[in-house]
Parts: structure tokens; C-alpha cells; sequence
């Protein structure tokens, strides 16, 4: 999972890519970049960290122009302590395009082979995005090769691009003195919208991960863009679309409305919040048939995914619903932190039991998911520890118990709490007196219910059906490898990264 943006303007749009990065930021905390256009110069600005401190003042000057777009990285595959495995990604040739992606392509070791062997294009990191943006720019040079480059050559580009590259992926890149064009995987796995607004010197497009990103900038959010479609906007700011994959079919990634999206985002005509309430609501069903509430006294959320869900199960079971945990906001997301040594160390650092909610009562805690098991047994206990009598848990996901290939951070089975485990084994692990879990049937049902033209969920790390192909042994192998163990952090991080890129014309 990423955050990605892309904007065509009139008046000049670091700031605006700079504030939609922070409506993104729960996305992605490892690194962030902007690249912006001046005619056929780009600039770019990325390093390791929070938007606030990879991008100062002197940064923001340093990025002039009316067109632009951005990324906030969390690390799925390659490096995650490598700042050159950072977007945006840049090659200058055909034209000069620079890229940024949020999903994973479960063939990219296929392809990087193919990039050398047959396309004769050299790829100098570990990043999945460094082979798309390669692919890319191959198949838009054989699309336009003797001739002006056109939207009809761009959708011809995007169309092969989709033939041969598998996973997932919500892509927008950069056409050096062309426009800006952005596509979807074919199964609209990972999210993609775009909005219209009006800014200081007149109209301007904005495409982003999420709706909050281009209603919190002001914008008006358009629509969504579709599975395998491609939109291509040029530097008036025309939108051209096209669909350029040959068998589409809308299945989001159900795990955004879990926990990745943020409440006030609607992804693909689905409210993220409504869905989390109707979570809550099918959960209070499992409680109910697991437990009776008459042994709940009070039902307290887990920061912050599962509040809609837990306000939802409290008024359906009649208990009280409270705040118990205080959340640092100034902690990172333990579930994004690289590394399972990370994760552990930061849980008591990120929360803080209130002890007047948990003493002498029986508790039902709730949380959006179970992945690792780690926090939540960190969790448990600080409950005991703050004098409930009982500590319940239950989960507004289904056991998480497959490896996630298409940009999750769970890619390997050895990771997941519940594979190859069975409930109580979960329980003992966790050190809860009752854990109930979502049902897989009931999440799919109620979240397809608010929008009747998606045609299914990708939920493989809760089923196990992978509609994208699953990556092959030695990928997911190599995902897990490229982020383990690397490297320190680097306070020094922010004051790298910017370079001036030009373009192919001016090297020529």
C-alpha cells in the first residue's frame, strides 16, 4: 500500500500535491517524493521519512510548475531502507517519464529478465516499480515509435503494458511535454480516482489514492477510474479515457476497507466508513452466537480502524462503548513499521490503557484485524495490566491466514498468526478469554451490499484466491528478503534526494 497523486494546472502545484500527500500519509510512512513539470524539465524532491520532513522550504522552492505528482511509500517489495527505491522513479527515454505506483506485480523477476534480454533495458534496483515504469516506457516507445505521440498511442501503450505485467497496480506517471496519464490494473485491485476543480489560475485535475485526497484539496471528485482503464490528461487539462484491458472486472481490495483506507475516503462507490459500521454490525452477530452479552460490560476499540465497527457492535449487543486506549499520533503505524523487532518495541509506545475503563470489568476489545498477533497479545495484556477481570477480542476481519502478494505487508505464511492455526491455538497465543472472528461470507455480503456493481473482492489473505496469479515461491521469497534486516535509519535523510532530472530533448 502507497499513496499516490497526480495534478495538471494552471498555477504552479507543489503545495497541492504537498497537502494532498498529507491527507495520503496513512498510507505510507518509509519515504515520500514529488517530481513537478516546467515545460519539458522535471524536478524532483524524495527521501526517506514524513512528508513533513523530506519536504522544507528550500525543497518546495526547488519545485516549480504547473504539473506534478507524488508518492508516500510503504515498502511491499524491494529495499525499504533504500532511498533510491523511493518514487518517484524517472527514465529519459522515450520523452522523459517519470512514475509512481502503489500495488506489487507478481511477475516483476519475469520481467526484469525480459527488460534485459529482449527490450535491452537495464533495471538498477530491487523495486517492482523500476521494471513497470521500464515496461512502460518500452511499449510507449514501440506504440508511437515514427510518430507525434497522441492519447491513441498513449491507450496503446497501457493496453500492452497490461498484457504483460500481473498483479496489482494504480500507476500515474509523467509524459515529459505531453500530460499526465494514469491506469488501473484489470481487476481494480488497488484504488484510483480523479477529481476537477478550479484553482487559482483556473481549472485543474487532480487523480489520487483516495477520494480524501482530492475532496480535501478542494476538488470534486469526478469518479473513480476503472479497472484496466487509462486516463490521459493532457497539459490544456483535457481528460481522454479509454479502457484499455481486454477483460476488466471491479474487485477491490477488501483489506482497504478493513483497515488501509481512511473512514472518510469512498472507494469505488463504497463509503469506507459504512462499511466498517456494517462490519461491525455482522460481528455483533458472531459475538452474540459466541458469547452472551450479559458477560460484556463494556466494549473499547483499538485504535483506529475498528471505532466504526465497535460503535456498531456496542449499540447492536445494548453495552456501553468507550474509549480505553489513547493513541501517541505522533508513532507510526506499528502495522507499517518494516521489520517485527520494530513493530513489538513501538506498541506500549503508540498506546496507553486508561485504567478507570478496564479495572473490575469484563472488556470486549475490538480491532479491525488480526495479522501477526504480536500487538494484539501486547494489547491483551495491557488490559490485565490495567485490572480487566476478563479481555475478550474479537476481529471485524476473518483470520488472516494467506500470504498477501499484491502490496500488503504480509507476504510470507510463516507472518500470519492464524495460518495453519486453529482458533483456540489463536486464543492461547493471544492470551484473550474469547476471540471471535468475522465471518469471510458476511464481510464479502455486507460490503458488497453498498455498491452492486462490484463484481467480487480481492480478500486472498483471508481466502486464498489470488484473481491477479499468485506470485511464484521465489518472488515472495525475495519480497520478504529485500526488506529484512537492511540498513539503519538516517537522520540525515531529508536533506538528500533532490536532483534536477532533464528531459530526453534536452540531452539529445
Amino acid at each position: 500500500m502507497c499513496g499516490i497523486v497526480g495534478v495538471i494546472a494552471k498555477s504552479p502545484v507543489n503545495q497541492l500535491i504537498y497537502d494532498a500527500l498529507l491527507l495520503l500519509q496513512h498510507r505510507g510512512q518509509d519515504a515520500a517524493g514529488i517530481v513537478t513539470m516546467q515545460g519539458t524539465k522535471c524536478f524532483m524532491q524524495k527521501a526517506r521519512g514524513m512528508v513533513r520532513d523530506v519536504f522544507r522550504t528550500r525543497n518546495m522552492r526547488a519545485l516549480p510548475g504547473n504539473v506534478g505528482l507524488g508518492q508516500v511509500r510503504y515498502p511491499t517489495a524491494g529495499n525499504a531502507y533504500s532511498e533510491e527505491e523511493a518514487q518517484p522513479f524517472y527514465v529519459n527515454a522515450p520523452y522523459g517519464i517519470v512514475l509512481v505506483h502503489n500495488g506489487n506485480l507478481t511477475n516483476a523477476a519475469t520481467l526484469k529478465q525480459e527488460l534485459f534480454d529482449i527490450d535491452r533495458r537495464h533495471i538498477n534496483t530491487g523495486s517492482d516499480t523500476e521494471v513497470l515504469i521500464n515496461v512502460l516506457a518500452h511499449e510507449l516507445e514501440r506504440a508511437a515509435r515514427d510518430r507525434q505521440l497522441s492519447p491513441e498511442e498513449v491507450f496503446a501503450a497501457v493496453g500492452a503494458v497490461h498484457k504483460r505485467i500481473r498483479g496489482s497496480y494504480a500507476v500515474v506517471a509523467l509524459i515529459a511535454g505531453h500530460g499526465l496519464l494514469a491506469f488501473r490494473d484489470p481487476f481494480g485491485i488497488r484504488p484510483l480516482a480523479f477529481g476537477e476543480g478550479v484553482g487559482p489560475g483556473g481549472p485543474e485535475v487532480m487523480v489520487a489514492s483516495e477520494s480524501v485526497a482530492i475532496v480535501g484539496t478542494g476538488h470534486t471528485l469526478t469518479r473513480d477510474v476503472a479497472p484496466g482503464e487509462a486516463i490521459f490528461i493532457d497539459l490544456e487539462g483535457t481528460v481522454h479515457a479509454r479502457q484499455c484491458a481486454e477483460h476488466p472486472s471491479l474487485n477491490p481490495c477488501m483489506f482497504e476497507y478493513v483497515y488501509l483506507a481512511r473512514p472518510d475516503s469512498v472507494m469505488d462507490g463504497v463509503s469506507v466508513y459504512q462499511a466498517r459500521l456494517n462490519l461491525g454490525e455482522t460481528l455483533a452477530q458472531r459475538v452474540i452466537s459466541t458469547l452472551p452479552p450479559s458477560e460484556i460490560d463494556v466494549v473499547i476499540p483499538i485504535p483506529e480502524s475498528s471505532r466504526p465497527s465497535a460503535m456498531q457492535l456496542a449499540q447492536r449487543i445494548g453495552k456501553p462503548y468507550r474509549e480505553g486506549f489513547v493513541k501517541n499520533r505522533y508513532v507510526g503505524r506499528t502495522f507499517i513499521m518494516p521489520g517485527q523487532g520494530v513493530r513489538k518495541k513501538s506498541v506500549r509506545q503508540k498506546l496507553n490503557a486508561i485504567e478507570v475503563e478496564f479495572k473490575g470489568r469484563n472488556v470486549l476489545l475490538v480491532d479491525d484485524s488480526i495479522v501477526r498477533g504480536t500487538t494484539s497479545k501486547e494489547i491483551v495484556q495491557m488490559a490485565r495490566d490495567a485490572g480487566a477481570k476478563k479481555v475478550y477480542l474479537a476481529s471485524a476481519a476473518p483470520p488472516v491466514r494467506f500470504p498477501n502478494v499484491y502490496g500488503i505487508d504480509m507476504p510470507t505464511s510463516a507472518e500470519l498468526i492464524a495460518h495453519g492455526r486453529s482458533i483456540e491455538e489463536i486464543r492461547e497465543f493471544i492470551g484473550a478469554d474469547k476471540l471471535i472472528y468475522q465471518d469471510v461470507a458476511a464481510m464479502k455480503r455486507v460490503v458488497a451490499a453498498l455498491n452492486p456493481k462490484l463484481d467480487g473482492f480481492e480478500a486472498s489473505c483471508f481466502d486464498g484466491v489470488y484473481i491477479a496469479g499468485e506470485a511464484s515461491a521465489d518472488e515472495v521469497a525475495a519480497m520478504a528478503a529485500g526488506r529484512k534486516g537492511q540498513g539503519d535509519e538516517d537522520d540525515g535523510a531529508a536533506d538528500r534526494g533532490a536532483l534536477t532530472l532533464q528531459s530526453a530533448a534536452e540531452l539529445a
